[in-house]
């Protein structure tokens, strides 16, 4: 596994392991939990170095997992989690980007990860009702503690990046990205490139569609977020199949995976985006991680990028609710 630099220095993995999925949303929860600190370790062992999480996962109890997991080798990993939300007995009830609120959850955090600094401290989602400034200001005051080594943004516009940045420098961004999830090409990739910050693509394999191991025909159990999302509905599904036909039949003439192709799509982009693909099994992270042994040639690039565009995507990525949430 090879690195990468994010924004002002940081060095990671240039695949990351995104955590959420060992605490929420893909159905019933692991019930052995020395069985994912088990799989966080064995990641480490395969040369990732990169792991996200967030306070709202669970809440809190992923926090926890991934502190319990990487304490005896926290010399060796970067742990990014994030900000921004109101919890009520248990619950996300809303969003809250206040100075006191961001410095409350900076130490809850720190105790549950069980660490003296956090490494990458996102802001979760962009609060309207709080100035980036603002948030930008107290992020940078707790860097300036020693509390936190980097400030990120999460589903921020380009807009709200700049301005950021202008107060404390912007490690990184993190949003959803992928070949069926395009929307930071327009103007967000842009102003990452000329400010020199990182960019961190959450669900690089459409939350499993793109590995090829979700059609039509599969049956989401509950609890499982994909049964809320407009994209996943069986007929869009469907509709959407021809995309993930063709990654597939680039993937068995490369004698890689489909998921490999959709990682190594968004390596060969830029050498600043570290995808960091969710996973609760050690096989699929050796997987992940040997996407950066796959290498495209600029016509198998274009190719993919042209077929996305031609066969477009059917359904919106989140329900109404959740894309409420997310800055345009």
């Amino acid at each position: 596994m090879h690195t990468r630099t994010l924004g002002q220095g940081l060095e990671v993995s240039a695949v990351g392991l995104g955590c959420m999925g060992m605490s929420q949303s893909y159905g019933p929860n692991p019930g052995d939990r020395g069985e994912m600190i088990a799989v966080l370790r064995s990641a480490l062992d395969l040369g990732v170095t990169f792991f996200d999480t967030a306070e709202v996962y669970g809440p809190y109890v992923n926090e926890d997992l991934v502190g319990e997991a990487l304490e005896p080798v926290r010399d060796q990993a970067v742990i990014a989690t994030k900000f921004g939300w109101r919890i009520e007995d248990g619950k996300s009830v809303g969003l809250d980007s206040r100075p006191e609120q961001i410095r409350r959850v900076a130490e809850e955090s720190l105790r549950r990860l069980r660490t003296d600094v956090i490494d990458l401290f996102y802001q979760h989602r962009v609060d309207p009702a709080v100035p980036i400034e603002d948030v930008a200001g107290t992020v940078g005051e707790l860097i300036a503690e020693g509390k936190v080594r980097h400030f990120g943004l999460s589903e921020a516009s380009a807009e709200t990046i700049r301005r950021a940045h202008a107060v404390h420098p912007v490690t990184a961004l993190q949003s959803e990205y992928s070949l069926w999830t395009r929307d930071p090409e327009e103007s967000v990739l842009p102003t990452l490139g000329e400010l020199g910050i990182g960019f961190v693509p959450f669900s690089p394999l459409g939350k499993g569609f793109l590995t090829g191991t979700v059609d039509q025909k599969t049956s989401f159990a509950e609890g499982d977020i994909r049964g809320t999302i407009p994209r996943f509905t069986e007929e869009n599904r469907a509709a959407n199949q021809a995309l993930v036909e063709h990654v597939a039949a680039l993937a068995a003439a490369k004698e890689a995976s489909a998921g490999q192709i959709a990682l190594a799509w968004l390596l060969a982009r830029e050498s600043w985006i570290v995808p960091i693909p969710g996973t609760r099994r050690t096989a699929r992270i050796a997987e992940n991680a040997g996407s950066t042994g796959v290498a495209l040639s600029a016509d198998e690039v274009a190719g993919l990028d042209r077929l996305a565009a031609t066969v477009g995507v059917h359904g919106d990525r989140y329900n109404s609710q959740q894309m409420s949430f997310v800055e345009r």
